[in-house]
């Protein structure tokens, strides 16, 4: 019982040494560009957390974030890499357009929300369910299978969408009912909604599945190794479809997120490239459901405080920063873990 403490104390270890090491490099870079890092920084966090609208920018992002970087820490307990969230998403983006936009315009939100956020659920833990299968049954790696599908699914849905699913000459679907349009939280113009609520829900909801249920308990003694966890009884295979379609089903929320809170209909793109980014909020969070949220906000400042610098400092060093942060993450993390 003695080792969890110290498992904890080394994974927040990894994550502070993680952001230093980055503000340390992100200074180097800053000053190589010309600029001064006290300047920068400051206007980073200035754009990101000084102002009502800012915070609530950055609490936008993380929702989505939070969202996807759990659908990749949730497989990561059962020793499983999904990097499929970006066809997940989309997946349940298009369905919960779909789903909102097809009830009668007078549907309470009682009813409609509910209804949109299951349908976006099924619809990308289907998608995470196909993935996990072939690697269940099929012996394919769920890597390359969800790369495959996240083309796929991104062809397929541009297709639907110019054939018979797009309004008029848009890129974008018939817009949801009333009842549907999640509230804003009114901090300033900002785009942050209810949906937050359904991030924290879903964190909360993740860290009691991994931790306290048996279905969580055969996850990770599947993350320890198939063999021994087959040897205690686990059904390997069945382990392996149910991790992936839970975490297809936290980025089908994302989704939902995007629908539902903020443009009330699918649009060609929506969301993309966030569910790569997921994959990062996870690694920094070492998987863990509650260093997911405090990932996803990292993230959601440095993408919206980067916009603040951006006549400061090119672009690209927010980009950069990024990845400084999610390689030191896990060097750090393989560190601690060889010592132990």
């Amino acid at each position: 019982m003695s080792a969890r403490p110290f498992v904890w104390r080394d994974e927040l270890t990894a994550a502070a040494v993680a952001l230093l090491v980055a503000v340390a490099a992100g200074s180097v870079l800053i000053i190589a560009a010309g600029a001064s890092p006290w300047l920068v920084w400051r206007t980073l966090l200035d754009g990101s957390l000084g102002s009502t609208y800012g915070v609530g920018s950055v609490l936008f992002r993380a929702t989505s974030l939070a969202l996807l970087g759990l659908a990749v820490a949730v497989p990561r307990a059962a020793g499983l890499f999904n990097i499929g969230g970006e066809g997940q998403m989309t997946t349940g983006a298009l369905i919960c357009a779909l789903a909102a936009a097809a009830v009668p315009a007078a549907t309470p939100a009682l009813l409609v929300v509910p209804l949109a956020l299951i349908a976006a659920a099924v619809a990308g833990g289907a998608v995470g369910a196909a993935t996990g299968a072939l690697r269940a049954y099929r012996g394919a790696h769920e890597v390359i299978v969800a790369i495959a599908l996240n083309a796929i699914i991104s062809g397929v849905v541009l297709w639907l969408g110019n054939r018979w699913l797009f309004v008029g000459e848009t890129t974008r679907t018939a817009d949801a009912v009333s009842g549907a349009r999640l509230p804003g939280l009114g901090l300033g113009a900002s785009n942050a909604s209810a949906s937050l609520v359904i991030a924290v829900a879903a964190i909360a909801f993740t860290a009691w599945l991994l931790a306290r249920t048996t279905t969580g308990l055969r996850w990770r003694m599947l993350g320890g190794g198939p063999g021994a966890a087959a040897a205690a009884g686990v059904d390997v295979a069945r382990a392996q479809v149910t991790a992936m379609a839970t975490a297809g089903a936290l980025a089908g929320l994302a989704g939902a997120h995007l629908v539902l809170g903020y443009k009330h209909a699918y649009e060609e793109g929506l969301g993309r490239g966030q569910g790569f980014l997921g994959v990062a909020v996870a690694l920094l969070a070492q998987g863990r459901p509650a260093g997911v949220a405090a990932s996803a906000l990292v993230f959601g400042v440095l993408a919206h405080g980067g916009l603040a610098v951006g006549e400061l400092v090119p672009k690209a060093l927010v980009d950069v920063l990024q990845a400084v942060v999610v390689l030191v993450a896990a060097a750090t993390a393989t560190g601690w873990g060889r010592r132990r």
